[in-house]
């Protein structure tokens, strides 16, 4: 009987076994970062959106003409191999890992906003739409910002998808929507879930949230680390650049495949979004193979030029030999072999006519 009731109390110390890190602060009702970040009120952050969004926005922030997208159907995703990824849009994307799929911060909506007549509007169509995603064993939310968590994507969701895995707080909302409870699983930092032999990690990351104004970080926000059979990815999610890269790098890494925030950055906020020469910094500190940028190409969130953040991140990889993958919207990559992609994002030169007159093509 000893020797029973030691086994049990065994396996409870195993399965409350201390995570990597330490969890997410959190005092006087919300979530804190690991270092204190400069307080931003109600006013200042309704200036910012003023004088950056509204007054200061040039108009090579949305491009002016359609962009090149690679069609997709549900087949070809059905067909596809395990290891498969798609890119949907901003970060938004699909993974076919074990036969099944799982899918990050699915936003199909107009608008990056709580109201469809008003708010960042979509550069592109989903190159698969919701109704044509097949059925989904997870999905993997970052925060609650209206880029990264869609409502009614959510709820049309929710009898389709076995699990959801958020973080603290983040899953309230969802159930709140109509997800059952028995399909939410909320995670602080260094928590890990296992989904159908597939790990998942919630990590730290250096940012914060809010669907209002004034329910400021009373939802967690966090990065993921995934792993199958060897595969090591990481997805950011939205964050700015600190220390915790180096710790999950030393945790979880070397990664195959990471899927950084590259887009929406601006000098008035360094703390929360990443400059491209971060990106790649965060990239080194998490043991990353190849870098997949993310966080772009879909809304305009910021006053830089929508191209730019390709443009620069493509140039820092090229300088530090990191190999660098950016696949159209739609495109399939494996992650066993990722490959470059083209510049999409680039204009296409026009056809020249005369006789032995080639295409001009943009070399990487």
């Amino acid at each position: 009987m000893k020797a029973f009731l030691f086994c049990g109390v065994l396996l409870l110390m195993v399965s409350m076994a201390t995570p990597a890190g330490e969890p997410a602060p959190y005092r006087d009702g919300r979530f804190h970062n690991q270092v204190e970040l400069p307080k931003d009120g109600v006013l200042k952050k309704l200036r910012i959106g003023v004088k950056y969004l509204l007054l200061r926005k040039p108009p090579q922030t949305r491009p002016d003409a359609a962009l090149s997208l690679q069609p997709m159907t549900r087949q070809q995703v059905a067909d596809a191999p395990d290891h498969s990824l798609w890119r949907l849009g901003h970060s938004t994307v699909l993974l076919k890992l074990r036969g099944r799929f799982f899918i990050t911060d699915p936003v199909f909506a107009e608008r990056a906003s709580p109201v469809q007549w008003a708010g960042p509007l979509r550069f592109h169509a989903p190159p698969l739409a919701l109704s044509d995603l097949p059925p989904l064993t997870a999905v993997i939310l970052s925060h609650d910002h209206f880029d990264h968590l869609d409502e009614q994507a959510i709820r049309q969701l929710a009898p389709r998808t076995e699990h959801f895995l958020a973080p603290l707080g983040v899953g309230d909302l969802l159930v709140e929507w109509g997800v059952p409870p028995a399909k939410v699983r909320q995670l602080d930092w260094w928590q890990e879930t296992e989904v159908e032999g597939v790990r998942f990690i919630a990590t730290p990351a250096q940012h914060f949230s809010g669907r209002g104004l004034f329910d400021s970080n009373r939802r967690l926000w966090a990065s993921w680390v995934m792993i199958d059979e060897g595969l090591r990815l990481f997805f950011s999610g939205d964050t700015g650049y600190f220390d915790g890269f180096r710790e999950i790098g030393e945790q979880y890494g070397p990664f195959d495949l990471t899927l950084m925030e590259t887009g929406a950055y601006n000098v008035a906020w360094p703390n929360v979004h990443m400059q491209p020469e971060q990106t790649l910094q965060a990239h080194l500190d998490l043991q990353g193979r190849w870098l997949l940028p993310i966080h772009n190409g879909t809304f305009d969130l910021s006053i830089h030029g929508w191209q730019e953040p390709f443009e620069r991140i493509l140039a820092l990889t090229n300088a530090a030999q990191v190999q660098l993958s950016t696949p159209q919207m739609g495109e399939r990559v494996s992650l066993d072999s990722p490959h470059p992609g083209q510049n999409w994002w680039r204009p296409r030169p026009l056809p020249q006519r005369g006789r032995g007159a080639e295409r001009a093509v943009a070399a990487r």
